[in-house]
């Protein structure tokens, strides 16, 4: 149980928003940074979660750069004014003139209801109106304020409804002084390279060793510097600092996250519910060759038990077309996807990770050899016998001989080279290391680190 969810005299604020940036700039994690001072100098309030980053359906067609959502849930006083302040801050702060269309949602309780939780989960794998959640806020009570076409009300509705009781990951980031951005990022690759092996497995997906390519650091003129992402805020906090950046940075803060955690494919379905901009994990079979097309990759229909067919598409910057072309009929796997709907109107599931459950058995078939020359012989014709074509030796009551091929290829697992990760694509260190949510432990983190700091840089 989390520990603002809980019997209190105090109620626990909850804002969610979503939807303040766009293409050219901004970032609703940096208006989090800056709200969130705001909130502890001006108005002493007491954090009781670390701010939270949810990412959410990545398939949806109407999202900015990483389509996520942000949630503080804090205590303190006087409410009415903070909502006027972040109101004002918001409208202010995002990218309406470049197409940003904000939601802003505040909710006071010590429990989030049922229909909040089920919106968030929803809002993961599926498509949600606008409509839909500005109704659910009606009914809970919930203060909100749209701007532009207010899309961002979905995902600041699930921000405050997603709980972050399973799986969890943690990202520090670190925020540009405002005369820098848009300049170029300059970071010590090595140095980079080397705090990642380090701190392996505890951080991750920020360094792709086999393209020696640093992945900490966004490309866009947004507010961002770097990202750590891992398993503990001390460590990942630890590794920001031990970067020792030149350029003076405005300050960091530490998000809790679903990222890493493949929270939008833990739903299964069958191959007839599949809708298009969904995601989602589906059993099937491999029901045709994978076939190999401009660009390297690689493509094949898959059934599910309902008699769904579907095509599924690897692509080759994933690392997983090679793996993908050895598939054969009949062999039984698990697809996690996200189904993107082409200019024909059908839709392919785009594969995030394979799981091979059972590889179907295949054989040579061949004819049998001649016993004095050990050479294959050639057929007669139907039930005629075969003859070597060297002794000329017949032989009648022989059939062919079936021999069952190596296929070169295990069951398991196999997930996409993390230059092709998602931010929620769950990366193969994770696997085994997947947490609860404790709420003596967060309250224990939030107290014992500096999870914000601003003015100055790291020191």
């Amino acid at each position: 149980m989390n520990n603002w969810n809980k019997p209190s005299d105090e109620k626990t604020l909850h804002i969610g928003f979503d939807d303040t940036d766009s293409i050219n700039g901004r970032c609703t994690t940096h208006l989090s940074y800056l709200i969130s001072n705001m909130l502890i100098r001006k108005f002493q309030v007491e954090f009781v979660d670390f701010p939270l980053l949810i990412r959410l359906n990545p398939n949806v067609p109407l999202k900015t750069r990483g389509n996520g959502a942000v949630c503080l849930r804090i205590r303190g006083r006087n409410y009415e004014k903070i909502k006027e302040e972040i109101t004002h801050t918001i409208e202010n702060y995002s990218e309406l003139e470049n197409g940003a269309n904000p939601g802003l949602v505040f909710y006071e309780g010590n429990g989030i209801g049922k229909d909040l939780t089920s919106f968030s989960e929803s809002a993961m794998d599926t498509i949600l109106s606008k409509q839909l959640a500005i109704k659910i806020a009606i009914k809970n009570n919930m203060q909100f304020s749209i701007f532009g076409k207010g899309y961002g009300i979905v995902g600041a509705l699930a921000a405050i409804g997603c709980l972050l009781e399973s799986d969890h990951t943690f990202e520090t980031i670190a925020y540009r002084s405002k005369e820098n951005i848009g300049t170029n990022r300059k970071t010590d690759d090595f140095k980079v390279k080397k705090l990642s092996e380090e701190s392996y497995p505890y951080t991750y997906n920020n360094f792709d060793i086999k393209n020696n390519r640093i992945l900490i650091t966004p490309r866009g003129p947004d507010p961002v510097f770097c990202g750590i992402r891992g398993e503990d805020p001390l460590i990942t906090t630890l590794f920001l600092k031990n970067l020792c950046i030149e350029e003076e940075l405005d300050g960091y803060m530490i998000f809790r996250s679903n990222q890493g955690t493949n929270l939008h494919l833990v739903k299964e379905k069958s191959g007839t519910n599949i809708k298009p901009y969904t995601a989602g994990r589906i059993t099937c079979q491999v029901a045709s060759k994978p076939s190999v097309i401009n660009g390297g990759h690689v493509i094949f229909k898959i059934k599910d038990g309902f008699g769904g067919m579907l095509p599924v598409a690897v692509y080759q910057p994933t690392g997983l077309t090679k793996i993908a072309s050895m598939l054969v009929i009949g062999d039984r796997i698990e697809v996690g996807y996200g189904a993107h709907l082409k200019s024909n109107n059908q839709f392919t599931l785009n594969l995030e990770y394979l799981i091979i459950k059972e590889l179907a058995r295949v054989y040579n078939i061949r004819n049998p050899a001649c016993e004095k020359c050990f050479k294959n012989m050639k057929s007669e014709g139907k039930n005629k016998g075969y003859q070597c074509h060297i002794c000329k030796t017949r032989i009648r009551n022989s059939g062919k001989i079936k021999t069952e091929k190596d296929r070169k290829l295990k069951s398991g697992l196999y997930i996409p080279e993390p230059i092709a990760h998602r931010h929620l694509t769950k990366p193969s260190s994770r696997y085994g290391m997947e947490k609860r949510f404790n709420s003596m432990e967060i309250s224990y983190l939030l107290r014992s680190i500096k999870w914000i700091k601003d003015s100055g840089g790291l020191i």
